[in-house]
């Protein structure tokens, strides 16, 4: 039997369920016990990387889908068990009886790291799928963090135009993370509108066409914000936003990480080169990968975003800009600019060195003041 068909070999990829028994005792016990969650999900990895080291192996990409039954699966059911974790905090929250305000808080903060650390990048896996039950509960996922936009910007504008000013989510060298957050917020679902309403402008349609995406985005938020009202009442609805926006935080803390300081070099007449592994930052720490279904090795996503996530490949120093830990670590590095820029600006720069000697000016590159791309949407 082929290795990649067995649950053992999938196993690692399954550490995220670890999350699900500690929401259950945050909500249960109250107190402190909501830390459990970043505990696990950012120092405990953390320190395991710091024992596994990095993960050099590169599966074969030609690998059949069917054979990865065991690793599709964990994103496959996640969506009910977040549900369960979600709505089910808002009722220990609202009618338990048994928390103060603050523990309330603390639960859902616990919520949203799980909603963010995994819900968010078991997303992401799913939208990038063909199959229409990936793709739905890829939204159903991102739904229940109100950010439903983040399908449509990711894939026909992310995707399309990374390391370029038409993609929001590329962070520029010197932007601090919070400058950055709030320009993302601001940017990216009227960036993701204007692409939707572009691509059915194309076709001749309408931006209110029932073929918008939005109208989908915007119902099934809406049915998530009703549950949350029906169980729990206006609190209900304050803990479910607190939790979609603990989540949004962590995933752009990560777009944040994965592409700072990268650029792709502007050709002339608003022509870009193509996506090369260079483009993105990679991390192949072997635990955070785990934790992150292999996201870190982002290098190869953007440059096969069609490949599923136990066969992405990784590169070394001399293809793609390495991080000195994984994404955990580097986005709490981050959250304190002075000390993001000291351990992340020299790599840039040298990365400047390295694959793009013959630029002298790295100005416009720094403001975002080249031309936006040709034919961008």
């Amino acid at each position: 039997m082929n290795a990649y068909r067995s649950l053992p070999h999938a196993a690692p990829f399954w550490i995220s369920l670890v999350m699900l028994p500690l929401v259950a005792i945050a909500a249960t016990f109250g107190g402190w016990w909501f830390l459990l969650l970043p505990l696990y999900a950012w120092y405990v990895t953390t320190m395991l990387d710091a024992v596994l080291g990095l993960n050099g192996d590169n599966p074969d990409p030609d690998s059949d889908t069917a054979q990865l039954f065991w690793h599709r699966a964990i994103t496959i059911i996640w969506f009910p068990l977040q549900v369960l974790a979600i709505f089910g905090g808002i009722w220990a929250a609202t009618q338990g009886g048994h928390l103060s305000g603050w523990e309330r808080i603390g639960l859902f903060f616990g919520i949203g790291v799980l909603s963010g650390t995994i819900g968010i990048v078991y997303a992401h896996e799913l939208l990038h799928q063909k199959t229409p039950i990936e793709r739905w509960l890829g939204d159903l996922l991102l739904a229940s963090v109100l950010y439903s936009h983040f399908r449509t910007e990711h894939l026909l504008v992310h995707h399309s135009w990374v390391a370029t000013p038409r993609d929001a989510v590329s962070a520029r060298y010197n932007e601090g993370f919070y400058r950055f957050f709030l320009r993302v917020l601001i940017d990216s679902p009227v960036s993701a509108w204007r692409a939707e309403t572009g691509r059915l402008a194309r076709a001749r349609r309408s931006p209110w066409d029932r073929r918008n995406p939005f109208w989908r985005y915007g119902m099934l938020q809406a049915a998530m914000i009703a549950l949350a009202f029906a169980i729990g009442g206006w609190a209900g609805v304050g803990l479910f936003a607190f939790q979609a926006f603990i989540a949004i935080w962590q995933l752009e803390l990560t777009n944040y990480v994965e592409h700072y300081g990268l650029t792709r070099q502007h050709l002339g007449d608003g022509r870009y080169e193509h996506i090369k592994p260079r483009h993105s930052w990679n991390a192949s720490h072997t635990a955070t990968n785990w934790l992150l279904i292999n996201l870190q090795r982002h290098s190869d996503h953007h440059y096969k975003p069609d490949r599923r996530f136990p066969l992405l490949q990784t590169y070394d120093r001399d293809q793609a800009p390495q991080l000195p830990l994984g994404y955990p670590a580097m986005t709490f590095v981050a959250m304190v600019p002075p000390w993001w820029r000291r351990r992340m600006n020299p790599r840039v720069r040298a990365w400047r060195r390295q694959f793009y000697p013959e630029v002298q000016d790295w100005t416009p590159y720094n403001t975002g003041d080249l031309p936006m791309p040709r034919n961008a949407l």
